[in-house]
């Protein structure tokens, strides 16, 4: 579904990672690794079509994303390392701006299931760094991308929270999704569902 082909990243003249190679098919589940520096979010920014690559391509459906990318950017969904909502919104408010096509029982239904009922109508910006995570991640529920580029989406979610998130990703992969995520935290894998993908020192200089 995804391929990652000879890909190098340099960022202020220091080598991330250079050719690196990998694929997610359909059912993947895949945690990129590595130490801070290493060019995690650098790379979910290249999967994502936000920067270019020094080298190598991104296919999608084994075309290149450049020359797709408007059926690339209808099959992504991607949420970065900043919670990436409109602080002055509600998050009733924000779900409607970024998904204007489902009607407000899915919205709320969304809010449900990250423990956000009660706060629909209170303005982002007085709501907590976690709670402003769970707004953004409230979008799972309502996407319909096929592939997920999530850059940290564990950062300040409690335990019962990730617990939701890995039965979320899993349900998308069965479906036929895929996700790609960073964390810094262990992911709870009893069924062994997550591929990880180190960039170490083997790639980075």
């Amino acid at each position: 579904m995804l391929e990652i082909i000879t890909l190098s990243c340099v960022r202020d003249e220091r080598t991330l990672f250079h050719q690196l190679s990998f694929s997610v098919d359909a059912g993947d589940i895949v945690q990129i690794e590595g130490p801070n520096g290493a060019g995690k979010t650098s790379l979910l920014r290249l999967v994502a079509g936000l920067s270019r690559p020094e080298q190598g391509e991104i296919h999608w459906h084994h075309r290149p994303i450049a020359q797709q990318r408007e059926q690339w950017h209808m099959s992504l969904l991607y949420l970065g390392h900043h919670p990436g909502v409109k602080a002055v919104l509600s998050p009733l408010e924000n779900l409607r701006f970024y998904h204007r096509d489902c009607e407000d029982a899915q919205i709320f239904a969304a809010l449900e299931s990250v423990d956000l009922l009660g706060y629909e109508e209170v303005p982002v910006a007085q709501l907590s760094a976690g709670q402003q995570r769970r707004v953004a991640l409230a979008r799972l529920w309502l996407s319909r991308a096929t592939l997920w580029v999530l850059d940290e989406p564990l950062t300040a979610i409690d335990k019962t929270g990730i617990e939701k998130l890995m039965m979320k990703f899993a349900q998308h992969a069965d479906n036929g999704g895929a996700v790609i995520l960073t964390t810094h935290q262990d992911l709870p894998d009893p069924a062994g569902r997550v591929r990880k993908i180190r960039l170490s020192a083997a790639e980075s200089t």
